[in-house]
């Protein structure tokens, strides 16, 4: 199997998707339905002259899709942003997700092996992505992805212009893909299958691991574990690195220490020298972040590695990139538990 490391985005849409945003749309224009607003019309011809879909399939199914106030209200409260890190870790770090994570592993032990060689993505780190995003495939969402891309994309402006290239990545997949783009089921922000993949990142980074000749990532275990350790490679994962350690040390780093979310900003020495200690410390140059969580009842500090901030780029939220972190370790302990017991 020849690696494929594709681009690292496809989003041929943003030159113009500024004409997505219409957050002063009269009542009447906002009955109207999404094929006959002007932002519908413009991308039916976008995917027409582009991409060559057939401007009238584009339109029949724009004309389906329907305006979902819950799904504008789910995008204004997600966990990462009201829940603190230690409510926040309760929801993932329980018994039955960890279980789950060991069996997933175990059952597919095989494939994660030869996943993880081609890769070089633990299975542990794999199997928990697909368990935070979906409980290994028990909760893959309920709203439609052309509901949920057509409302955001058409009727949520922060975030407008992100969601309506999405809809024009979805379409395409659906072709592409041989998928029915009314049926599709997903996330509440249109993320799809047990890794919960966004169209432009399906595109992008799904493989067909066990060359069937169709990238699954519902039904297909080989393609859902390959895409996840491809997109991992894709965005720098480097096989046998540190992900993040806590701090063992009681001091508060000095506010101009910047907390980092999506990279790593210093050398380790600098963090040493602002009193961030480690029980395992790195090299002086080592390239880290701080990371500042808010724990039970005072700050916990951690240094982020490059890997922990590769975690960052499924799931911009260093919350979720712990909880993704956390879960793996944990189910790595039950892995080694469940074999000590069977010898």
């Amino acid at each position: 199997m020849k690696k494929v490391i594709p681009l690292l985005a496809l989003f041929f849409f943003t030159a113009s998707a500024s004409a997505a945003v219409s957050p002063d749309l009269s009542p009447e224009q906002r009955d109207l339905s999404y094929d006959q607003r002007a932002e519908g019309k413009q991308l039916i011809q976008k995917l027409s002259q582009e991409q060559g879909l057939d401007p009238e399939w584009v339109r029949s199914v724009l004309a389906d899709a329907r305006h979902q106030p819950k799904i504008i209200a789910a995008m204004q409260r997600p966990a990462e942003k009201v829940l603190p890190w230690h409510k926040y870790r309760q929801i993932f770090l329980k018994p039955g997700r960890i279980e789950g994570g060991v069996a997933f592993i175990q059952k597919h032990a095989a494939l994660f092996k030869q996943v993880e060689k081609y890769y070089g993505v633990p299975p542990s780190i794999i199997a928990a992505i697909v368990g935070v995003e979906t409980r290994f495939g028990q909760h893959i969402g309920n709203d439609r992805v052309l509901d949920a891309l057509a409302t955001l994309g058409f009727d949520y402006p922060p975030r407008a212009e992100f969601f309506y290239s999405e809809l024009g990545h979805f379409l395409r997949l659906c072709k592409t893909e041989d998928l029915d783009a009314r049926s599709v089921v997903g996330s509440y922000a249109g993320a799809m299958g047990m890794p919960q993949f966004i169209s432009s990142s399906y595109q992008a980074y799904a493989v067909d691991f066990n060359q069937n000749g169709k990238r699954d990532l519902w039904n297909e275990p080989a393609d859902i574990i390959g895409s996840v350790a491809n997109y991992f490679s894709a965005h720098g994962w480097q096989p046998g690195g540190a992900v993040t350690a806590r701090a063992v040390s009681s001091v508060t780093p000095p506010a101009e220490i910047e907390r980092s979310r999506r990279e790593t900003r210093y050398d380790y020495s600098d963090l040493a020298a602002a009193g961030i200690e480690l029980k395992s410390a790195p090299e002086g140059s080592t390239k880290v972040g701080l990371l500042e969580l808010e724990g039970p009842e005072n700050p916990e500090f951690w240094v982020g590695y490059k890997n922990f901030f590769v975690i960052t780029s499924y799931n911009h939220s260093p919350l979720y990139a712990m909880a993704v972190y956390q879960l793996s370790q944990e189910i790595e302990a039950g892995l080694a538990k469940s074999l000590a017991s069977a010898q």
